[in-house]
C-alpha cells in the first residue's frame, strides 16, 4: 500500500527573511512613503470608506431610519429594474455613450498636437507665451466658460451670430438647437484641457534620450521623420496609460458641464444619466435609485478599464 506524501515543510526562515527585507525596503525608502501617507489616507477615506454606501442601491433607503435599518429592496434589483423600465433608459445610455466617445475621441488628438508643435518650437518666450494661454482656461469653472459662450453664440446677442446677420446670414441657435449643441459641448470641453492635456506629454518629452533625435538628424530625417519616428514613439506609453483612465470615465460624460448648459430644447441630445439622475433620484430624495444607477455606471467603466487594459498590456503597454 503506497502512503501519501507527506507535505513540504515550512521554511520559517525563509518567510522570516522576506519579512524583513520588506522592513528594511520600508526603512530604506521612509522619506518616499511619508509624503505619499496623505495620498494615501486621502483616498482611503474619501474613495474607499463612501463604499459602504453601495449597500444604499440594494435597501428601500430611508433617511430617518439610516443605511442599516432601512428595509431590504424586494426584489434586490428592484431599483435597476426602476431604472431600466424608465422610457427615457435608452436616450440617457445614448446620449451618455455618444458625448463621452466624442470627448474621448476629440479630446485625446489635440493635446498631444499641441505639446508636438511647442516641442518642436525654438523660439523661447512664444512658446511660453502659448502654452500660458492655453492652459488657463483649464482653471476657469464651467459656469464662467457658459457666460463666455453665451456671449460669443446667443442666438439674440452673441458676437458671432451678430457678425453672421451683419453680413447677410441667419443667426444659429448654437445653445438651444439639437443640431449644434453636442459640437458646443465638445468644443468648450477641448478648449479648456487642451493645454493643460499638453503639460503631460510635453513632460513626457523631456524624458525622451536626445541621442535618438541626433542620430535621425545624422540619418537625413526630417522633423516630421522625427516626430513620427522619436517623438511619438517616445511618448507612446503616456498616451495609452492617458485613455485607459478616460476610458473609465465614459460614462460620466461630465454632469456639471452639461448641467450648467443644457436647456429644455436640447434634452434630446443632451439629457445623461447624471442629469436624469439628479433630478429624479436626488431631487427627489430617492437614493437608493441613484446608488444604482451610480454602481450600473461604475460597474461598466471597471469593464471598460480591465478590457481596454488588457488590450493594451498585448502591446506591452498596460498599467499593470
Amino acid at each position: 500500500m503506497k502512503h501519501a506524501a507527506a507535505p513540504a515543510p515550512i521554511d520559517i526562515r525563509a518567510n522570516s527573511s522576506r519579512f524583513n527585507n520588506h522592513i528594511r525596503l520600508l526603512w530604506r525608502f521612509r522619506a518616499l512613503y511619508l509624503m505619499m501617507l496623505p495620498a494615501v489616507i486621502y483616498y482611503i477615506l474619501y474613495k474607499y470608506v463612501p463604499m459602504y454606501g453601495i449597500i444604499i442601491a440594494f435597501k428601500d433607503f430611508n433617511i430617518t431610519e439610516g443605511i442599516l435599518s432601512s428595509a431590504w429592496a424586494d426584489p434586490w434589483y428592484k431599483h435597476f429594474k426602476q431604472f431600466y423600465d424608465s422610457p427615457y433608459f435608452g436616450q440617457l445610455l445614448t446620449n451618455t455613450v455618444v458625448i463621452s466617445v466624442y470627448k474621448l475621441f476629440f479630446g485625446t488628438f489635440p493635446p498631444i498636437i499641441l505639446a508636438l508643435l511647442l516641442n518642436e518650437s525654438r523660439v523661447v518666450w512664444f512658446k511660453t507665451v502659448v502654452q500660458t494661454l492655453s492652459y488657463m482656461p483649464h482653471f476657469l469653472s464651467w459656469i464662467i466658460i457658459y457666460g463666455i459662450s453665451l456671449a460669443l453664440m446667443s442666438e439674440s446677442s452673441g458676437l458671432i451670430n451678430y457678425w453672421l446677420v451683419n453680413n447677410g446670414g441667419q443667426a444659429i441657435p448654437f445653445l438651444t438647437s439639437t443640431d449644434y449643441f453636442r459640437g458646443v459641448i465638445v468644443g468648450t470641453e477641448m478648449w479648456q484641457n487642451a493645454g493643460w492635456g499638453a503639460i503631460i506629454y510635453l513632460a513626457a518629452m523631456t524624458a525622451i534620450d536626445p541621442t535618438l533625435y541626433e542620430a535621425a538628424r545624422v540619418d537625413g530625417a526630417s522633423r516630421l521623420r522625427m516626430i513620427w519616428h522619436v517623438t511619438l514613439p517616445g511618448i507612446q506609453s503616456v498616451i495609452v496609460i492617458l485613455f485607459i483612465l478616460k476610458l473609465g470615465q465614459v460614462m460620466d460624460a461630465g454632469f456639471e458641464q452639461i448641467y450648467v448648459f443644457y436647456n429644455i430644447h436640447v434634452y434630446p441630445v443632451a439629457d445623461i444619466l447624471d442629469t436624469w439622475v439628479f433630478r429624479t433620484g436626488l431631487e427627489q430624495l430617492n437614493f437608493s435609485l441613484a446608488a444604482a444607477v451610480g454602481l450600473f455606471k461604475s460597474a461598466i467603466g471597471l469593464l471598460l478599464v480591465l478590457s481596454s487594459n488588457w488590450l493594451a498590456r498585448k502591446w506591452g503597454q498596460g498599467i499593470w
